[in-house]
């Protein structure tokens, strides 16, 4: 069969023939890899579930899922089609909370996603607009590091994000606008900070204290190891690895040689409750950018782009960001 013609049955398929439950299916065989798990997850017979999978193989023309010793593994087709229905399947949830929010007297939904490294002031700003909308929005938020954000974005479970700026492409699918710069900060705990502030800045003796890293495989974590291996020195084993403010604090009023690096103005909110302290030395490089993230099909939302000018904003005075 010719491609254009190929290509016109698959669209003719996918826009007459697929069913929401056949996308619900192809999720169950994914997450089980097992038509018998997956007939009984659903109360039918393992013919049955084959048949069903059969039709939605001639829907999408092509086979989705190859057997194994281990079970069904996905081909790249299967994988296409696997995220075709991870999007529209969410995008079916968030149409129902939308509908769900204007039917209780509000005129949307905006879901903002955050990582700990965005502060205070600017969450409060990005709050503040949502909750301050006429007619009311209502607002879901979700925290994670800026990897777990994209990764929620590309999966239509977050409408845009405040994180940092990734040093790579983040998807065809994504826009990713720097906001401002952050200057990196040295934190201990406070009863530590005259002892570990003597002598100069010497990364060396700082790679012999307890460090608190960046989870593996994030943008941050990237970028401590880069700071050690910049200045000749092996990146240190961390004794803690959390992006969780909450737990930075607790683990420097545990460890007398506990140290991280964060940017000044989060510090700034750390240092006023008292626990933790700032080393007086002048790091000669930036954080990688905060940014707002945003789906593209979404990034002329009213909502959104409201969201957006009012973060824009925000970053702007320096009395938000804390400096």
């Amino acid at each position: 069969m010719p491609n254009q013609d190929r290509s016109q049955r698959l669209r003719h398929n996918l826009g007459s023939r697929l069913k929401l439950r056949q996308l619900t299916l192809l999720q169950s065989l994914d997450r089980h890899r097992s038509l018998s798990r997956v007939a009984a997850e659903m109360d039918l017979s393992q013919p049955a579930i084959t048949k069903a999978l059969r039709e939605i193989e001639d829907i999408f023309m092509a086979r989705l899922f190859e057997r194994t010793s281990r079970g069904l593994a996905p081909t790249a087709a299967g994988r296409a089609a696997l995220r075709f229905a991870q999007i529209t399947l969410a995008d079916v949830e968030s149409t129902a909370e939308v509908l769900t929010a204007i039917d209780t007297g509000l005129i949307d939904r905006v879901r903002l996603g955050i990582t700990p490294q965005v502060p205070e002031g600017l969450l409060n700003a990005a709050l503040t607009h949502l909750l301050g909308q006429s007619p009311r929005v209502a607002v879901l938020s979700k925290e994670g590091t800026t990897d777990e954000l994209v990764a929620a974005l590309s999966a239509r479970e977050i409408d845009c994000a405040i994180g940092r700026s990734f040093d790579h492409s983040v998807g065809i699918d994504i826009e990713q606008e720097p906001i401002y710069e952050q200057e990196p900060c040295l934190l201990v705990p406070a009863r530590s900070r005259a002892r570990l502030a003597r002598g100069p800045l010497d990364w060396a003796r700082l790679a012999q204290l307890d460090w608190i890293f960046p989870p593996p495989n994030t943008p941050m974590r990237r970028t401590f190891s880069t700071i050690f291996l910049s200045a000749g020195v092996q990146p240190p084993s961390p004794v803690v690895e959390t992006m969780s403010l909450r737990t930075i604090e607790t683990v420097l009023r545990q460890l007398p040689n506990g140290v991280t690096i964060l940017a000044k103005d989060i510090v700034a909110d750390l240092v006023q409750r008292g626990e933790c302290a700032a080393l007086p030395y002048k790091l000669s490089w930036n954080l990688p950018p905060v940014s707002f993230f945003v789906s593209r099909q979404l990034a002329s939302h009213p909502s959104v782009r409201s969201l957006a000018a009012a973060i824009r904003q925000a970053a702007s005075a320096p009395a938000v960001r804390g400096r």
